[in-house]
């Protein structure tokens, strides 16, 4: 026991180190898989291009060849099933010790179907792939220098940040999605070793995609004070239909579940036909959709166009994703709530006397409402867009519609999407209630927040499962060796050595007093 408590104070900054070397390799994966990913685009717009003035046969065969890909696609996902969708969901079910990755082989079939699908005009993102193949690395080295599982969690958790950060240059965004939606709660470990991977990831990517915003916006100026009335419509706005795209994701992926005379590998069939249709008469629908958020920032559109928009990007994008196949939503789902602020913006030009120079900024706005209404991830979603546009200069206004937002859904109990995805996925798979391994010592670090029962008892006064012990508490950075009178405060860090099967109980009960914020570290 003295040996594992020693090496849980000293493996800090082996940890930080070896998070560095993840957020490297991390790098060039990401960086290799953007790469494959541009490629597959540039060709598919290549074809789309000649399909335009060549006769109907070569437009069945460029439809033969979707559905030849789409069953390909299929079955790589019928057998490697964790490499379905974003893989944010697979990610938090591994750290929550729910799921395990066969790291080598999801890597390789992520790797290849995420690009695949987006690339050949699926509205998919290449964000969720970046994620999972970040922690696919992560795991891969962990398993290769055989670190201990408590090590291996911090390394997952700084691969997923570094595959975000490596994704959209937006290394600040990874370090803040490891934060609020991976283990929803902060601690100084977790963000050191995110912090140095996704540095290290974005200054690979960096390195061949440049340091610039993914989306080049111009002449963005600050909303003026008196024009801030027109932020709270706007997330309210995107707070119901970010709601409504919740509800339509499991509802589709429902109705593929139920499809049950069409074999599993053959499903993806019916968003690759659609991805074909939808390349001959809107082409501007196809993949995740970053050239139309910036043609919307550079040219007029009708409203009515803009609807339509909506309307299709809306319906591609959760009929791709429903079907399984390997891609992201964080794109498309950026793409809409562009389209969103972009006809809210000139609705308020023409009836509401608003200048047309600020219509760009209702764009970037709605981005940031819309993202934050389906994640329930509102700073993460901020600092997103906010790297994502280079749009610093409009932090107060963008924080006003975020909240606004976040305070409707949750009001209208809205469940972030990839916690309702990993439910769905472990109630499926029968794993939905935590359970441990006997003989397991586990070291269990928990933040006690503002409202927790815990907050102001004495560790005697707490009905411990039977098997914990309080090792240590850190409190303003200070360890405290606790005793049975010392109290608990808001903000310590409770240390707890356990066995893993006690480790679940001990999550089970603080969950029913109220505390969220735990993370759990396997030795």
């Amino acid at each position: 026991m003295k040996e594992l408590i020693k090496h849980y104070w000293n493996f800090k900054f082996k940890v930080a180190m070896e998070s560095i070397l993840v957020g490297l390799l991390s790098g060039i994966v990401i960086v290799a898989f953007r790469i494959l990913l541009n490629k597959i685009s540039e060709l598919r717009n290549e074809i789309l291009l000649f399909l335009k003035s060549s006769s109907t046969i070569y437009i069945l065969g460029w439809f033969s060849l979707l559905i030849v890909v789409a069953i390909i696609l299929g079955k790589i996902v019928v057998k490697l099933p964790m490499i379905k969708g974003s893989g944010i969901p697979q990610v938090k079910g591994v750290l929550m010790r729910q799921l395990k990755m066969d790291w080598l082989r999801e890597l390789i079939g992520k790797f290849f179907g995420g690009a695949i699908g987006p690339g050949l005009g699926l509205s998919l993102g290449r964000e969720g792939p970046s994620i999972q193949l970040g922690s696919q690395v992560a795991l891969g080295v962990s398993r290769i220098l055989k670190r201990p599982h408590m090590e291996e969690k911090y390394l997952i958790t700084s691969g997923a940040s570094a595959g975000l950060a490596a994704a959209f240059n937006a290394p600040l965004a990874g370090v803040v999605f490891a934060l609020e939606e991976l283990h929803k709660n902060f601690t100084p470990l977790i963000l050191i070793s995110t912090m140095g991977a996704s540095l290290v990831a974005n200054l690979v990517s960096s390195k061949f995609f440049g340091l610039g915003p993914t989306f080049k916006f111009y002449n963005l100026t600050p909303l003026p004070i008196n024009k801030y009335l027109f932020l709270i419509p706007l997330g309210v706005i995107a707070a119901f239909l970010g709601g409504f795209f919740n509800y339509s994701i499991l509802k589709v992926q429902k109705t593929y579940e139920n499809m049950n005379k069409i074999k599993n590998i053959y499903k993806p069939i019916i968003p690759f036909v659609m991805a074909g249709i939808l390349g001959l008469i809107m082409p501007e629908m196809l993949g995740g959709g970053h050239e139309l958020v910036e043609k919307l920032g550079e040219h007029e559109f009708l409203v009515m166009t803009l609807i339509i928009f909506i309307v299709v990007k809306f319906l591609f994008t959760i009929i791709c994703f429903g079907s399984g196949v390997p891609g992201g939503i964080f794109l498309p789902l950026l793409v809409i709530g562009a389209l969103i602020g972009k006809t809210y913006g000139i609705i308020l030009t023409e009836y509401f006397s608003l200048p047309s120079n600020y219509v760009i900024n209702f764009m970037v706005l709605a981005m940031a409402a819309y993202f934050t209404a389906i994640t329930r991830a509102p700073i993460t979603g901020s600092i997103l867009i906010l790297e994502m546009t280079n749009s610093f200069n409009n932090f107060l206004e963008l924080m006003v519609v975020v909240a606004v937002a976040y305070l409707v859904v949750d009001f209208l109990e809205v469940q972030p999407i990839y916690d309702a995805l990993l439910e769905k996925m472990l109630q499926k798979s029968g794993k939905n209630t935590l359970v441990g391994e006997k003989g397991k010592k586990v070291i269990i670090e928990i933040p006690i927040s503002i409202g927790s029962e815990l907050e102001y008892k004495q560790i005697k006064e707490v009905l411990w499962p039977e098997g914990c012990l309080i090792v240590g508490i850190n409190r303003l950075d200070s360890d405290i060796i606790p005793k049975g009178e010392t109290k608990i405060l808001e903000g310590d860090r409770l240390i707890i050595l356990t066995d893993e099967e006690v480790a679940c109980k001990v999550k089970h009960k603080l969950i029913s007093m109220g505390e969220e914020n735990i993370r759990n570290a396997q030795l």
